[in-house]
């Protein structure tokens, strides 16, 4: 009787929850599984290859109508030093619906070609179409709604990597311009979608003829609406094969002011087989919807398509 009454209390909290996160999607552990151009701009064109990531979230399993997420992401090399990407995405959280694309642009500068230190910007356009599903509702005070709150709306990313070897550092800048609220009432819809985040790390081997590689990571978001932020704490171990590779790490997500208690932990799991790639993570659920939840699920898989050669060593 307990789950029954809670279940669509916590449904309910996560709509209104929800609200602000508008013109995004969620930022878990995507990024992490070898496709930081979902992430940021600044990663497009990184490669001698058309990079290509499907990507499926499914939050919460085991409460209804909990964020399920899907995205199809795409990156090209256009000459030495430039790159372009595309990002369609579709989501949905209970009975609000959100799909959109953003359209990238990057350009790579090499500061130093013998100790490969490289500088890269970007910037994306965002198109988003919002509404709720109201067919789902039932009547209140005998009327049904009727009033979807359906928007498009437009905004920009900008972003900067800086990389010196094995290591890097990616500043960004998401949803610059504030939402118009005109369809909504500014006293509980804040207009300001802002945030910013950083993602840096270092990947090394024990050797040159080392066969694993470790690449320690972290990630911090801040939303400047309400000050909120959150941290991941990453480890990735990659097994190399020649080309293939196979990985194993984690992730840890932390809320900055509730530290020591994680949002999740989630163990992920990889390979790279000639050009197909295959990734996998599950996050455990560590707060009070543990006892609703079975877990969340991302799961990407992709295609490096048509490889060629760079005479720039900032594809690597």
């Amino acid at each position: 009787m307990f789950k029954k009454l809670c279940t669509p209390i916590l449904i309910l909290f996560l709509a209104f929850s929800g609200r602000s996160q508008e013109l995004t999607i969620p930022q878990l552990s995507q990024y992490i599984a070898d496709n930081p151009f979902i992430m940021s701009p600044t990663y497009a064109g990184i490669g001698d290859h058309i990079k290509v990531r499907l990507n499926g979230l499914t939050q919460w399993v085991g409460i209804e109508d909990a964020p399920d997420t899907q995205t199809l992401a795409a990156d090209a090399r256009v000459g030495n030093r430039s790159g372009i990407g595309m990002l369609l995405y579709n989501d949905s959280n209970g009975e609000t619906k959100q799909r959109g694309s953003r359209v990238s642009f990057a350009h790579h500068l090499t500061l130093n070609r013998y100790d490969d230190i490289f500088l890269s910007f970007g910037i994306s356009y965002n198109f988003n179409q919002f509404r709720i599903d109201v067919e789902n509702f039932t009547e209140f005070n005998g009327q049904l709604p009727t009033d979807d709150r359906a928007t498009t709306n437009h905004n920009f990313d900008i972003g900067v990597l800086y990389r010196y070897d094995k290591f890097y550092f990616a500043l960004n800048a998401s949803n610059l311009l504030n939402k118009d609220l005109t369809q909504f009432n500014p006293v509980f819809e804040p207009n300001t979608l802002r945030n910013y985040y950083v993602f840096t790390g270092y990947s090394f081997m024990k050797n040159k003829n080392s066969k694993l590689e470790v690449e320690p990571s972290v990630f911090f978001q801040w939303f400047e609406n309400d000050g909120r932020s959150v941290t991941d704490l990453n480890a990735k171990f990659r097994f190399h094969d020649f080309e293939d590779y196979y990985y194993l790490g984690v992730t840890y997500r932390f809320l900055n002011d509730q530290l020591g208690e994680p949002l999740y932990i989630a163990p992920i799991a990889g390979l790279k087989k000639n050009n197909f790639y295959f990734g996998y993570s599950y996050q455990v659920i560590t707060n009070e919807i543990l006892g609703y939840s079975t877990g969340t699920h991302v799961l990407t898989v992709g295609m490096d398509l048509f490889q060629g050669l760079s005479n720039c060593r900032c594809t690597y």
